[in-house]
């Protein structure tokens, strides 16, 4: 959880964008995220520097390098030390800016150039916007007093930009709480073995976070140089229609080691987008209620839910683009579980007849505050295309850690660890009852239920037996109320008249 004196940091780097003049949220997370990626390089090069220095040997594959660096932009030579954040941070203010603008941020964009990667692609059309040497110095002052080796404080510190942004009201679909991430990646355990995407990537949450389970659970097989290259590139895939959100996930990936993710700007519900029996891992919290162009809706979509309605439609899309075997978990809007509309009907049938429904978790409507108080569930299933579902896990979650109103402070009441370890022993499930936070449920009773997915069908309510009083016996009390007052009245009227 972010602290006290991170957030007053991040508070005041964002008043310092807005009184220099950058007042539009995604532009301040852009032009901030450029900034750390700044301080981030030269962190990490100073921490593998001090290592070599003690082991007494050179550090490998050095982003700043001995000599010059000739900028592309200025076809002028610069030292490649003159680009590190240790070095210009101390300068004066208007050198600094010069330095910086002419050919820091120069550099960080053509770090990757003569490379076919996301990265290089997507900060090709980079700008840096900040106008004055004055507004740089003082945010550059305050990056400086984060630990950007510290990528759980880092991590912390995004979710909490991303949050301002939700909570002045833009962008907010592009954050998914990080712990909420971080469950479901831990109930699918992806692999190295698995090709993952999100086709509605955002700031690359899903992606990312996917990316640090395997570097955690896998250190030893990501030494091997197959399997490491593939890490780096080939196995992670997401797709926005924003371009700063692709520059900030391609940034936030190469930090973490995948240098070259697929990821593209494309609408993934357009014809465009053809990609079929392809992944083996999913991923997502897509847009609800969207906007959509109903005539460049891909026609296999519509086959499996005849719907312009994005949540249902994202729904189908993740069956199409799954490989047989894939696995799937996205948060959906409380409507696809009970929605009795033909295309809602349509697209439950398809989850639970044609492929294999494995969980709902329903979530409590707290967890998107501040922005949104929307109720919504995680989908957890299995592609077949031949059926499968005998019974589904529901789980009724109350609690995620975290208070349920806007301000969202850390609590005590936190049922995902509850959750993740109830998954990984399903089995035990089998004698949990409808009155437990979770239990199981028959698919042919789902099924006679119009295929609601919803846990209050299926939830047994355990209600207290309360036994009133007569009714001549409430009234009798109250008779002999009336009657006090009324003397009380009398007293008070003969005190006066005396």
């Amino acid at each position: 959880m972010i602290t006290g004196e991170i957030k007053n940091t991040i508070d005041k780097i964002w008043d310092t964008f807005w009184t220099g003049g950058i007042t539009n949220s995604i532009t301040i997370l852009e032009q901030m995220t450029y900034l750390f990626f700044m301080k981030m390089l030269d962190d990490a090069q100073l921490k593998k520097e001090a290592s070599a220095s003690i082991l007494g040997v050179a550090i490998k594959d050095a982003v700043f390098k001995e000599g010059n660096w000739k900028n592309p932009e200025t076809d002028r030579e610069v030292p490649y030390n003159s680009l590190r954040w240790h070095v210009f941070k101390n300068i004066d203010a208007t050198a600094m800016f010069n330095t910086v603008r002419m050919d820091v941020f120069p550099f960080i964009k053509n770090l990757n150039t003569g490379k076919e990667s996301a990265y290089a692609r997507y900060m090709g059309s980079a700008v840096f916007m900040l106008q004055d040497a004055r507004t740089l110095m003082k945010v550059v002052d305050s990056i400086d007093t984060l630990d950007m080796n510290n990528r759980d404080a880092m991590g912390d510190v995004y979710e909490y930009v991303l949050g301002k942004m939700a909570a002045s009201g833009n962008n907010g679909q592009f954050r998914t709480p990080r712990h909420i991430i971080r469950m479901m990646v831990e109930m699918m355990k992806p692999t190295l073995k698995d090709e993952i995407c999100d086709p509605a990537m955002g700031s690359a949450g899903f992606v990312l976070e996917s990316a640090k389970y395997i570097q955690e659970h896998y250190k030893t097989e990501l030494l091997k140089k197959e399997l490491g290259e593939r890490f780096r590139s080939g196995m992670f895939h997401g797709f926005d229609t924003d371009a700063t959100m692709l520059r900030i996930g391609a940034m936030n990936l190469m930090l973490h080691g995948v240098d070259n993710p697929d990821i593209e700007y494309r609408n993934s519900l357009s014809t465009s987008n053809t990609d079929t029996n392809r992944y083996s891992l999913c991923l997502a919290n897509p847009p609800f209620s969207g906007s959509v162009d109903s005539e460049d809706i891909s026609k296999s979509l519509l086959s499996i839910t005849n719907t312009k309605k994005t949540e249902l439609l994202f729904m189908s899309l993740f069956v199409r683009m799954l490989q047989v075997g894939g696995r799937c978990a996205s948060i959906v809007p409380d409507g696809v579980l009970f929605g009795n509309s033909n295309a809602h009907l349509a697209l439950r049938k398809e989850i639970i007849d044609n492929q294999r429904l494995q969980a709902v978790i329903s979530m409590p409507s707290g967890v998107f505050q501040p922005y949104a108080g929307v109720s919504t569930a995680i989908l957890i299933f299995t592609k077949t295309n031949a059926g499968g579902t005998d019974k589904v896990w529901f789980y009724d979650m109350t609690a995620d850690g975290f208070t349920l109103d806007q301000k969202r402070t850390e609590c005590k009441e936190n049922d995902i660890p509850d959750i993740i370890a109830r998954w990984n022993n399903l089995e035990a499930e089998r004698n949990r009852t409808r009155k437990d936070k979770s239990f199981f449920v028959p698919v042919n009773e789902i099924q006679d239920n119009d295929y609601t997915l919803s846990i209050n069908k299926y939830k047994e309510i355990e209600r207290e037996v309360v036994e009133y009083e007569a009714p001549e016996v409430i009234l009798g009390r109250l008779e002999s109320a009336e009657a006090n007052i009324k003397n009380a009245f009398d007293e008070l009227r003969k005190m006066l008249e005396e």
